[in-house]
């Protein structure tokens, strides 16, 4: 079996984060590990506060799994702060991590903001680097590339702006594009490729970009190719929407359970 980590915040109310990745990474079939870098109180309504783990403790979780349950891939997600994006850089380089997904998550479905403005230098400059894929919406796009991006044609410029700054690949997410179809464009330096697929009329939206990424990770721990993995990752994230519980009062979580491939 193969193994995926997460380096993420934890979401007590268990639809994104490290929860939503152990979930995925349990349906792809891969045995998930977990460095948890920020304690969350949240539900689906909203981020009441977070609290940042001892950047001492991070590093201890980041070398216990190296030495005993080295990944066969990592993603990274909710950071919260630059000196803990600095931690995970410094690993990703000193264990020689080389399948590592970057979800650069800034701010949360709810609107409330996940990194603080001192970490997204960081992110960019040390991150990004290192990253086989980065995975931004609309809006971390625009604030990593310092250009809007509210079309299909700013969204590629995005991507390659993105590897322009380092990263081996970009996926730029629609989610958040009006109209009924979305529109993920993956950014290669081969060229782009469109995945569209009907938009699902739902509120449970919450945690949607982690459990994408974390599909992604999963397929590319089970030595996919890097379109295999995103084509699976958005056809899983698709149906999971479609099976939503329509839990809680807010944005709600999806349904984890479905079949990672049909």
């Amino acid at each position: 079996m193969q193994i995926a980590m997460t380096i993420a915040g934890s979401d007590s109310g268990g639809g994104a984060g490290i929860q939503a990745d152990l979930k995925t990474f349990h349906q792809f079939g891969v045995h998930g590990t977990s460095v948890i870098v920020a304690l969350t109180a949240q539900n689906t309504r909203g981020v009441r506060s977070v609290h940042p783990v001892p950047a001492d403790m991070v590093r201890d979780q980041l070398a216990a799994l190296a030495e005993d349950l080295p990944p066969a891939a990592v993603k990274t997600g909710m950071l919260a702060t630059a000196p803990l994006v600095r931690q995970v850089a410094d690993a990703i380089e000193r264990y020689r991590w080389t399948r590592v997904v970057v979800d650069p998550v800034m701010v949360a479905t709810s609107g409330d903001r996940l990194l603080d403005a001192d970490a997204e230098k960081v992110l960019r400059t040390r991150l990004l680097p290192s990253a086989a894929l980065v995975t931004p919406n609309l809006e971390e796009a625009a604030l990593l590339t310092g250009a809007p991006v509210r079309d299909p044609a700013s969204m590629e410029r995005a991507g390659k702006r993105l590897l322009e700054l380092g990263a081996a690949a970009a996926l730029v997410k629609g989610g958040h594009l009006p109209g009924d179809t979305m529109v993920d464009i993956l950014v290669t330096p081969e060229g782009a490729r469109r995945f569209e697929h009907p938009r699902v009329a739902t509120t449970s939206t919450h945690g949607t970009g982690c459990t994408l990424s974390a599909a992604v990770t999963a397929g590319l721990a089970l030595g996919r190719d890097l379109e295999t993995s995103v084509g699976d990752a958005i056809a899983y994230v698709h149906r999971a929407l479609l099976a939503a519980p329509g839990l809680g009062s807010g944005h709600g979580p999806l349904n984890h359970g479905v079949p990672p491939r049909v």
